[in-house]
């Protein structure tokens, strides 16, 4: 018996399966990855939704830490209206063996294969690495888990080398989606890896950690782009070290870089691509110049459909250039932090492209005129609308917005109707640094009124307003509302209508408005339905209403079934 277990054993690596150097004298100092997920979870429109495969490792994990770039959108803008991608189906590897359907043998334990897959398949990677010392079948299996597995989120160590990442993209052979959370230095030879290791990737996302760096320029960027033809989706944080680059794809189609900082030259030659986001530092003396970058998008990505620009340099010369390249197909527009942008630009903006659904000015010059623009033009397509720190907007203008925009789902005017005497609020330094830059004169009077009425709007935000002393909603679809920091909000004046609600954000308000919105949104407007059981009449001409002893069900029963029951709703308060 024991010569038939050595004669189907087989042998083992010789190389380390974390670091991948050689076993022999080596010791290893790093630790097992606990914070790898393959997820194949059919999640909602959204960025970071994984590909759902039927046979990829079922980890599901929470996804990984967005940078502070990333609350700039406050979660309204592009994160959830990115187009799913599509699950692959495919049962076939690209060698063209078929992927493994474990379900006609025992294994060694004595456990049916499909059954011992299904088991493997939801343990953390971390779990599968150690399944996989068990026996020889076991281990088979984990290698079949391994090689199926379409997406991988890693989490790389502050002190582990590219050969930690080389060994486990080697697990991977079918690897179509990567995220790397990198708390070491990102490189070239780090990307030269990843270009080498996965040959049909379609999706990267690289996030740097506060201590870690990113040492990649604009030459070696623009050679992994252009040579991973299949690659459809990037990411990447931290890019301050570029310079410029020139990036040439026919198949990208989402480009996201954080970071960016006085570039000499930005050009982007993809005619699939159709969604761009450009995170600028704010630094002064950032000496980009965004007109060239923006005039030559007509020409090079005519396919434009989403925009978002976060710079301390936009201005109403960056707004012309933007129309001028006539980009037909465009539909959301974010200009963020541009102190230079004015109602004028609104004018030019609402001239070139009338089909927007989403427009972001958050941060800029625009008054209640340019609010009128808004209205006149994009009444029938604008669905979400973003003003936050616009301080020459009014809450006549937000009223009229509400009033005169039938479409719109989402409104953010945080920091709109602010107190002049406030400081306190801008404890951000991106909003401090915007507000420091409008006159006084500009900043309105407190005791100011809001009435909004809007029967498809889902999303308000009125963080900061500490100018405001009084809010009555109706809003019978709303069901998240921010009014952190409204501490001028008056209990005796709030009044919500919002049968909807779900989350009520009120850090910072007083105390008497915080329990004013406990008792309107939780103990207000409950629905219910007549508890008294029915029957019909013999002849089954109508219902009548009988006793609870003459039905066939108890009252509680009948209370369970009858009730309409209503989504409880959070207030949150720090």
């Amino acid at each position: 018996m024991s010569s038939d277990v050595k004669r189907g054993k087989k042998r083992g690596s010789y190389n380390c399966g974390r670091c991948g150097l050689p076993k022999k004298g080596h010791n290893c100092h790093i630790k097992t990855p606990t914070s790898i997920a393959t997820t194949p979870i059919g999640s909602s429109a959204s960025t970071f939704s994984a590909i759902s495969a039927p046979s990829s490792v079922s980890v599901v994990r929470q996804p990984l830490p967005r940078q502070p770039y990333s609350h700039l959108r406050r979660a309204l803008s592009f994160d959830d209206v990115d187009d799913q991608a599509g699950g692959l189906d495919s049962r076939e590897s690209d060698d063209g063996d078929p992927l493994p359907e474990p379900e006609q043998d025992l294994d060694s334990s004595g456990l049916p294969a499909n059954l011992l897959w299904e088991v493997l398949r939801r343990l953390p990677p971390s779990g599968l690495l150690s399944a996989a010392k068990v026996c020889t079948g076991w281990r088979d299996m984990a290698k079949r888990l391994w090689k199926a597995a379409e997406e991988l989120r890693l989490r790389v160590p502050a002190r582990a080398q590219v050969g930690f990442v080389a060994s486990m993209l080697q697990k991977c052979p079918r690897l179509v989606r990567l995220s790397l959370r990198m708390e070491s230095d990102l490189d070239s030879t780090m990307l030269a890896c990843i270009a080498f290791s996965c040959p049909n990737l379609e999706f990267m996302e690289i996030s740097t950690s506060n201590t870690a760096s990113n040492r990649i320029n604009g030459d070696e960027l623009g050679r992994f782009v252009a040579d991973k033809r299949s690659l459809k989706n990037l990411k990447m944080e931290g890019c301050s070290n570029l310079g410029g680059f020139i990036l040439c794809s026919s198949s990208l189609t989402t480009l996201w870089l954080s970071d960016l900082h006085s570039h000499s030259k930005m050009v982007f030659n993809c005619p699939q691509l159709r969604e761009i986001s450009l995170e600028f530092s704010l630094q002064e003396n950032d000496a980009t110049d965004l007109v060239t970058m923006v005039e030559g998008w007509g020409r090079s990505c005519p396919r434009l459909q989403n925009i978002h620009i976060a710079s301390l340099r936009l201005s109403h010369a960056t707004v012309l250039a933007l129309t001028a390249a006539q980009l037909r197909g465009l539909r959301m527009l974010s200009l963020v932090l541009g102190s230079e942008i004015t109602d004028a630009s609104v004018a030019a903006i609402a001239s070139s492209y009338p089909n927007l659904e989403l427009l972001d000015l958050s941060g800029s010059s625009v008054s209640d005129s340019g609010i009128g623009i808004i209205c006149n033009v994009f009444s029938e397509t604008l669905s979400r609308l973003l003003l936050a720190l616009c301080p020459n907007v009014t809450s006549s203008g937000i009223q009229f917005a509400t009033a005169q925009l039938p479409l719109l789902e989402v409104m953010d005017c945080g920091m709109t109707i602010s107190d002049p005497d406030s400081d306190d609020l801008l404890s951000d330094e991106k909003c401090k640094g915007e507000m420091q830059k409008t006159s006084s004169a500009n900043l309105h009077f407190v005791n100011q009124k809001l009435i909004i009425k809007h029967n498809r709007l889902k999303k308000l935000s009125l963080w900061g307003c500490s100018g405001l002393d009084a809010l009555y909603l109706n809003c019978p679809q709303l069901n998240d509302l921010n009014l952190n920091s409204c501490k001028n909000l008056q209990p005796e004046r709030l009044l919500l209508h919002c049968p909807s609600l779900q989350n009520v954000h009120a850090s910072g308000c007083l105390h008497t408005v915080v329990g004013a919105i406990q008792s309107q949104v939780c103990n207000d407007f409950i629905a219910m339905e007549n508890l008294s059981p029915s029957k019909r009449l013999p002849d089954g001409s109508k219902r009548v209403l009988v006793p609870h002893f003459l039905s066939g069900e108890s009252a509680d029963d009948e209370k369970k079934r009858r009730r309409i029951e209503r989504r409880p709703c959070n207030v949150l308060v720090d």
